[in-house]
């Protein structure tokens, strides 16, 4: 039963449902990820004219932070997520924005991202990656939207994660850091490097990566 319950939760979390388990996991990221998620925006270093991107965007949170920055009339964001749930309550929470144009949100996967090649200047996403289904082909679109010199920022709190893992969630996803790292490289990512980082006197981790169209 137990084994069920921590299966049913890794599920929710990649993908999280409308009814009980959908409203627990909103909660548990509006609460969990806000920290992670406003430290990827800021460290994305969003310039006002930028394109941007946020990867499984869950409940807006990022999105809603990286809009701020956005000031310039060119400045455009995007966020895609494969839960139609997650899409229905970031698109409540980021309404007047979307209304005008500066946002929009797409419902689909990483792997079909409905962008042109080369638009994009900053893309950042938290929690995110361990639910890819290929992490190789994932990589590989992002890196397709992304202009020369483009940067990607993915935010994560590795203690926390083992600790996760060890009680069992997250069984069957890619959460390790280096196999991600070392995809981003092989689909033409560079400067790819994870470093710690402390923000208000916690500890987190961020991995950088620069896309290379050379």
């Amino acid at each position: 039963m137990m084994n069920k319950l921590v299966q049913h939760l890794t599920q929710q979390l990649g993908k999280p449902s409308q009814g009980l388990w959908g409203w627990l996991v909103t909660r548990f990221l509006e609460n969990k990820n806000r920290f992670l998620e406003l430290n990827a925006v800021r460290l994305c270093d969003i310039q006002p004219e930028n394109t941007v991107l946020e990867l499984g965007f869950g409940p807006g949170l990022g999105l809603e932070e990286a809009v701020k920055y956005l000031t310039h009339p060119k400045g455009k964001l995007y966020g895609i997520d494969y839960s139609d749930y997650m899409h229905s309550i970031a698109s409540r929470r980021l309404q007047a924005d979307i209304q005008t144009g500066k946002v929009t949100l797409f419902f689909g996967s990483v792997e079909q991202i409905p962008l042109e090649d080369s638009v994009v200047s900053r893309v950042f996403h938290c929690n995110c990656y361990y639910y890819w289904p290929d992490l190789h082909a994932g990589s590989k679109e992002i890196h397709r939207v992304m202009k020369p010199g483009g940067l990607m920022v993915t935010t994560l709190n590795l203690e926390a994660l083992e600790k996760i893992v060890a009680a069992g969630v997250l069984k069957g996803t890619q959460w390790p850091p280096e196999p991600y790292m070392k995809v981003l490289r092989d689909t033409g990512f560079v400067d790819v490097r994870m470093v710690d980082k402390q923000d208000k006197g916690r500890t987190f981790q961020a991995i950088f990566a620069t896309a290379n169209k050379a």
